[in-house]
């Protein structure tokens, strides 16, 4: 039993921490040190355990338990920032605008051929989460994106990965569409734009032909709003 937990006070040096790693960012094991909102979690140690385009921690921290009792534990966090999504749906003609992609974590963990039928998305980078989503649209769509509703902010992956998705739809129409889309070159990405029937997207929810979790949700919001109507 740990009756006072307390912080762990080791300095280390290195790439990430106190000089700069390939992307020029220091002080990266410091992220969750000083978190004091739930007196119940006391965070004893952040050690960087992989620098590359995300962060990989391992954090320690003293747990009380509902019957008191302290217990030492540790994460792994996956910190790749924040993120962004949206549902873009053409109410006249009835059409929702999709994307089809390679995704290899996927296709390493038996998706068939690892092409995801997803809506567009993508990480804020410096932007906020409105700016980020006007510019996914823009690169991957082609649509210039009008009148913005949000409809939640939610963790996807909450027991390793730090990300929280901002979810958005909006309606579109033909003069919205002000370019071929098809994402960005110099990053890898090659992007099919697919424009979709209500009705079909709903029966590629049940039929297995889309299985990305934000998409899932987005279509189901979308239906349970009354917008498929």
């Amino acid at each position: 039993m740990i009756d006072q937990p307390e912080h762990a006070s080791d300095v280390r040096s290195g790439p990430g921490l106190d000089s700069p790693d390939p992307r020029g960012r220091t002080g990266l094991d410091r992220v969750g040190r000083d978190l004091t909102r739930n007196p119940d979690v006391i965070v004893k140690d952040v050690e960087l355990t992989s620098t590359g385009w995300h962060v990989l921690r391992r954090t320690t921290f003293d747990f009380r338990r509902r019957d008191g009792r302290w217990s030492e534990q540790q994460r792994e966090t996956y910190d790749r920032g924040n993120g962004a999504t949206i549902l873009l749906y053409d109410p006249v003609a009835r059409t929702v605008l999709l994307t089809k992609q390679f995704r290899f974590p996927a296709y390493v963990n038996e998706h068939p051929d690892g092409m995801l039928i997803e809506v567009a998305g993508g990480l804020l980078d410096d932007d906020d989460p409105e700016t980020a989503i006007r510019r996914e649209a823009e690169e991957e769509l082609g649509v210039t994106v009008g009148e913005l509703r949000h409809v939640f902010d939610l963790y996807m992956s909450p027991g390793s990965v730090t990300e929280r998705v901002h979810f958005y739809a909006a309606a579109y129409s033909g003069n919205d569409l002000r370019g071929a889309g098809g994402g960005l070159e110099d990053d890898g990405e090659d992007i099919e734009v697919l424009t979709v029937p209500y009705a079909v997207a709903l029966e590629m929810l049940k039929d297995g032909r889309i299985v990305d979790g934000k998409t899932v949700i987005l279509l189901q919001w979308a239906a349970l709003e009354g917008i498929f109507a």
